[in-house]
């Protein structure tokens, strides 16, 4: 092995590899009886490139396939790219727009041409960045979601909700972004909380000429498409308005004075309500109620329109000066004041959305809504974590009908065709030729394209080959796990739950795990402006600090995100590697609503990757010219280190186990990291040199054995987690004939199989850990010489544990470099300071020791005093515990036994330190 391992040469060689082996595609062999685990890959945008989140998300799904594959699931893991309605027409637009050109100019057949030709040369180039993670997908099944066999499934979709009376066409108040000049839902609305606005009053004149009502708005420009004025109907101070109407001071137009109970707060600002039915919900909702007229004062684009009289032209909020500036000219101003309000903005293009007046495509969500709830209600579909359950429930029981129209050229079309003739609304699987109704050829397609999320909703079985009966979709529908972020819980995941159940009659999956938001190490989001952005594959490949920086200065950082940039990265990222990130990601739990990434912990990894090579370096070293090779079975070895080292392996095994199944993929990887670094590399290999060199033909095989058994087995724990590294060691560890040609198609190992608890062996082992541990304490904290063989003098009153530090002499002698005199007479370190000079004292469980010539008395009583305070910190823990009736009586009987014992060696430990400190 080469004395270093390099991640930049290794990735992506053994990437290579798997993928020309087929190792990554699921069967499709009928003989194959094998059970299934599927996975679809949530689908990125085809205008995407590799962020934090999108590796966050790979590992934990890789993660989660090749255990599967490992456990012999016949695993499908379904790549694919999203369409991206709105973000991609807005990428190409961009490029229009440098060449001085609109997709206007293009024309709509010539412009998605050019999104084709985009998508062809640079869209889609993430999935080749998730091969840098080490992503395990199916590739030859990769599905984009405007491919021919998926327009099918979509339109199959469409006409069979419309058939059904699920799908509809209606005019109504909906969300209108007026750069992206399309209609958004309401999910796709952020609300931005806290905005200081201005409340601005101004007063209608009675059209009869006696007096005035003063109504209050945020946004006085909608005035111009009034069409009432509310009071509530208790409301005495207006009764005198009842039947009256003002007159609009900008067109001419009466509007009547109404009495509404629902719409008006009689005790909020002055209790007369502004109606603008095409222009806020609320208003929308009045207008039903009463029959009012709906005055759209808005063209598309945001500015005004005929409907807004003198003002007709002015952009949207210029328009909103000009109607305070003239209503002030006219009189009629009657105060203002700074009013904090929410806005809505659009989630794509972060511009204020418009409520208005349009008739748009809308899907009826509550006879879809009712199974999906039952179907997690019932748990057929379990959410992680399970917090989620109740937003979920919250948000499909008060259910909008979801409007799937959008005013743009990319995507899927709508396939309806409107009759010039009779108006007949044609909605068909194929493209008609004539009028369904009356045969007219005369027939125009809606122009509008479907809602992204519509296409995705139908992702789990669509890419299986639905609306057809194909052998994919018999073999891996329903799958088995959906694994994405917490903040599309709504947009997609809860719509597939419901596409799945109506089309298929089966939820499209099992588990939903929902992961949280990648941050800065701040806990901040991390944005192009702000200069905090990692590239995940600047992590893995190496980055210099001039290099971070231009690129966020081309991205548009800011001078202070550039300086954030400069301080906190001075030295660039080395090549930490894939491996190295994907640990990182896995030691944050799944569950946290925010993973704050350090880039600290990354290099903890790299040094981790690191241990484990040189780790494995020295066992392959001792292996080699020996016959002795890993094997299948569990060794049965006699030393005690070896049958420590065992029934450690078992419990990592079993903690990674539980973990990988509960999607706890932090406690995995967690207890193997700990395995690894604080038992196998500290201990079990120290340890294994003594043995290995003792000459004692049995013990240097069984130890051989063991060393070998344990580093494989390790090692294919650890794959799902770190893919790379793994198989370029284990290609080198000796192992049985017949073995897996990859690591990634071996077993996963069990507990039961592979390891063996050994409860005794790690008790015992403990004696031997602790006084290693001490001895090495007192030759730290008092300098001694690594050279100097520190004789130390002990006793033990048990029997076993004497039994146990005289059979293991040897070792502990190697590992702490000492001298181990057995004293008889107790009382001699009773009173150590009256037998030995200057000698330093330690208490283990049952162990008292002193170790003579080397105290420094003040240090002495500083490391004295410090373990007492820590003691007495376990002890108040352990008494505080035993004094609460609630454990004592509830807990097992073994538990609360074990504490008393543990309270019991806490106070014979603190008699002995105090009277160690006294002996000073």
């Amino acid at each position: 092995m080469p004395k270093q391992y390099s991640p930049t040469e290794a990735e992506g060689r053994w990437y290579e590899f798997w993928e020309k082996s087929g190792f990554f595609s699921a069967s499709e062999d009928p003989d194959d009886h094998r059970p299934t685990y599927t996975l679809a890959i949530p689908p990125p945008n085809v205008t995407g490139s590799l962020h934090m989140g999108h590796a966050c998300r790979t590992t934990f799904e890789d993660v989660l396939c090749r255990h599967k594959r490992m456990q012999g699931y016949n695993t499908l893991w379904v790549p694919g790219i999203d369409h991206a309605g709105i973000a991609t027409q807005v990428v190409v637009e961009r490029q229009l727009k440098k060449e001085g050109l609109t997709r206007h100019d293009l024309g709509r057949e010539k412009f998605i041409e050019r999104v084709w030709q985009w998508k062809e040369q640079s869209g889609g180039r993430i999935l080749q960045q998730l091969r840098k993670m080490g992503a395990s997908c199916d590739w030859p099944r990769t599905k984009f979601t405007m491919d021919p066999d998926m327009v099918l499934a979509v339109r199959e979709a469409f006409v069979r909700l419309y058939e059904e009376g699920l799908i509809y066409r209606d005019t109504r108040l909906v969300n209108w972004d007026v750069e992206a000049q399309t209609v958004l839902s309401d999910l796709e609305v952020e609300q931005e909380e806290n905005v200081e606005g201005e409340m601005f009053d101004f007063a209608y004149p009675l059209a009869d000429g006696g007096g005035e009502v003063i109504v209050s708005t945020t946004r006085p420009e909608t005035m111009l498409g009034d069409t009432a004025v509310a009071i509530h109907p208790d409301d005495e101070r207006y009764r005198h308005l009842h039947g009256r109407y003002v007159r609009h001071p900008f067109v001419d137009r009466l509007i009547p004075v109404i009495r509404d109970a629902e719409l008006v707060d009689p005790e909020f600002g002055t209790g007369v309500v502004k109606v603008t039915p095409a222009h806020d919900p609320n208003d929308f909702a009045t207008g039903k109620r009463h029959g009012l007229e709906e005055i759209n004062i808005l063209n598309l684009d945001g500015t005004l329109n005929e409907n807004a009289g003198p003002f007709q032209g002015l952009e949207r909020f210029e328009g909103r000066k000009a109607v305070e500036i003239e209503l002030g000219n006219r009189g009629l101003v009657r105060g203002r004041k700074k009013h904090m309000m929410t806005l809505p903005r659009s989630q794509r293009s972060g511009t204020i959305v418009e409520p208005m007046i349009s008739t748009q495509w809308f899907v009826r969500m509550e006879p879809l809504a009712a199974p999906a709830i039952r179907a997690v209600e019932d748990g057929t579909i379990q959410i992680l974590p399970s917090e989620w359950t109740k937003t979920y429930f919250h948000w499909l029981r008060n259910i909008q009908d979801w409007c799937i129209s959008r005013q743009l050229w990319w995507g899927h079309p709508i396939p309806a065709w409107y009759c010039g003739r009779c108006e007949h609304v044609t909605v068909s699987r194929v493209d008609p030729t004539e009028c369904g109704d009356c045969g007219s050829t005369s027939i125009r397609q809606d122009e509008d394209v479907l809602d992204t999320w519509f296409s995705s909703g139908l992702w789990p079985f669509s890419t299986l080959g639905w609306p057809g009966e194909s052998f994919s979709l018999q073999r891996f529908y329903p799958t088995q796990d959906m694994e994405t972020g917490y903040d599309i819980l709504f947009f997609w995941v809860a719509r597939m739950i419901m596409m799945g159940l109506h089309f298929m009659g089966e939820v499209p999956f099992t588990r939903v795990l929902l992961a949280g938001l990648v941050t800065d190490e701040r806990g901040e989001k991390m944005s192009k402006v702000k200069g905090n952005v990692v590239d995940p594959l600047d992590v893995i490949h190496g980055a210099t600090v001039d290099q971070l920086l231009g690129k966020a200065e081309k991205a548009g950082a800011k001078k202070s995100g550039l300086k954030y940039l400069r301080t906190t990265y001075p030295d660039g990222f080395a090549a930490y590697g894939a491996d190295a990130l994907r640990m990182t990601l896995l030691s944050y739990s799944p569950q946290s609503r925010r993973i704050a990434l350090s880039i600290k912990r990354i290099e903890g990894y790299r040094n981790f990757a690191n241990k484990l090579w040189n780790a494995s370096r020295y066992a392959l070293m001792r292996l080699e010219g020996s016959t002795t090779r890993a094997t299948q079975q569990c060794p049965e070895p006699k030393a005690l280190a070896n049958r420590w080292v065992l029934s450690r392996l078992y419990h990592a095994l079993d903690v990674a186990a539980t973990g990988l199944e509960a999607y706890r993929l932090d406690e995995a990887s967690g207890a193997l990291y700990h395995f690894v670094w604080d038992e196998f590399c500290d201990w079990y290999l120290e340890v294994s040199k003594p043995a290995l060199d003792s000459g004692n033909a049995a013990l240097v095989a069984e130890t051989e054995a063991t060393l070998a058994h344990v580093l494989e087995t390790v090692l294919r724990a650890l794959h799902p987690m770190m893919p790379h590294i793994t198989e370029e060691i284990w290609q080198r560890v000796p192992k049985w004939d017949g073995a897996a040609p990859s690591i990634m198609v071996s077993r996963f190992p069990s507990a039961l199989v592979d390891a063996k608890v050994d409860r005794s062996a790690e008790h015992d082992f403990e004696a031997v850990q602790a006084f290693v541990g001490s001895a090495r304490t007192i030759r730290a904290e008092h300098d001694v010489p690594k050279s100097h063989a520190m004789p130390i003098h002990w006793h033990t009153g048990e029997p076993g544990i004497r039994a146990v530090l005289e059979a293991e002499r040897s070792t502990i002698e190697t590992l702490a470099r000492c001298e181990m005199r057995f004293e008889a007479d107790a009382s001699k370190l009773d009173d150590a300071s009256a037998h030995f000079d200057n000698a330093a004292v330690f208490v283990n469980p049952g162990v008292r020791a002193a170790v003579p010539g080397v105290i420094d008395t003040e240090k002495e009583r500083d490391r004295l005093e410090r373990d007492l305070k820590k003691l007495d910190k376990e002890l108040g823990a352990v008494e505080k515990k035993l004094a609460n009736p609630s454990f004592v009586e509830r807990a097992p009987e073994a538990v609360v036994e074990k504490s008393r014992r543990d309270a019991s060696q806490l106070r014979e430990k603190r008699e002995q330190l105090e009277a160690a400190l006294r002996s000073l």
